[in-house]
């Protein structure tokens, strides 16, 4: 049995297919650990949904932004934001609710054995232990019979940094951004959410979330996405795997076991271009 992390899909469903025939993927016996941002951009969110859900418990995944902006956007929590959306085939799927409805099943974060999956990344704060527990708050809302009510509630930048006695909306809303949405935060955990792209952007009295001094988290192998221009990381307690697939990258996958890395070229009719 083998296990193989991977890195954002977010579409691109043919490259998804072409990277576990090169891993040699048997869902009878090997698992695929997703980080999120399944769907949006890329040509076929549909068809990537299906694929996933289709394995079972063979594929592990945890919830990205924009398979959270899915949800906002099916309750009426968002609307489409741009014009590269490719979420409409979803909604017009026979299979939409069922689809939908699996999703909201997923974790925020994902821990097993000594590895903590999330889509962008902890607080410093944050012990994996924690962070898990803090995932099973926003599960609990989202897979609750208010979790419309949730989704309403779920977009904005504010709180931007973690207290314990944070409670109701501001809570779930500060453990989801960071969770799905982080990059840069001050030495303290205090996020920021403008700066985009590459390590020269980071913005001043800020700081690559991983970067930050003394954090809880690191008795864990973090597992992430979220950040493409970041490139691939394989680091004794961090693995990064968004290598850019969307924008013309690599879809990537690294072996648990032994982190071999495995990556296969973005297709041209699934690359978009770059901002």
């Amino acid at each position: 049995m083998a296990n193989y992390a991977i890195g954002d899909i977010q579409g691109c469903y043919d490259s998804l297919c072409r990277l576990l025939e090169l891993c040699k993927f048997d869902a009878a016996h090997d698992r695929i650990w997703l980080v999120g941002d399944l769907v949006n951009r890329g040509p076929k969110s549909l068809e990537t949904l299906r694929l996933i859900k289709s394995l079972g418990p063979s594929a592990v995944t945890v919830l990205g932004n924009h398979d959270l902006y899915l949800l906002m956007v099916a309750e009426g929590g968002a609307k489409f934001r741009a014009k590269d959306d490719t979420l409409q085939a979803i909604f017009d799927a026979p299979d939409c609710s069922e689809l939908l409805d699996w999703l909201r099943q997923q974790p925020l974060c994902y821990t097993e054995d000594n590895y903590c999956m999330v889509h962008a990344g902890l607080l410093p704060q944050w012990t994996a232990r924690q962070a898990r527990a803090l995932s099973g708050e926003v599960e609990a809302a989202l897979q609750g019979p208010d979790y419309r009510q949730f989704l309403k509630n779920l977009w904005g930048s504010d709180p931007a940094g973690w207290s314990d006695e944070l409670s109701g909306w501001p809570r779930l809303r500060v453990i989801v951004n960071a969770m799905t949405r982080m990059r840069f935060c001050t030495p303290e955990g205090i996020m920021e959410f403008k700066a985009k792209g590459k390590l020269s952007n980071t913005p001043a009295g800020h700081i690559p979330w991983f970067d930050a001094p003394n954090p809880r988290y690191t008795d864990s192998v973090l597992i992430t996405g979220h950040w493409s221009a970041l490139g691939l990381k394989v680091l004794p307690h961090f693995l990064a795997l968004d290598s850019g697939c969307l924008w013309g990258g690599h879809l990537t996958a690294v072996r648990l076991e032994d982190r071999s890395v495995f990556q296969v070229n973005c297709s041209a009719e699934e690359a978009q271009p770059l901002d």
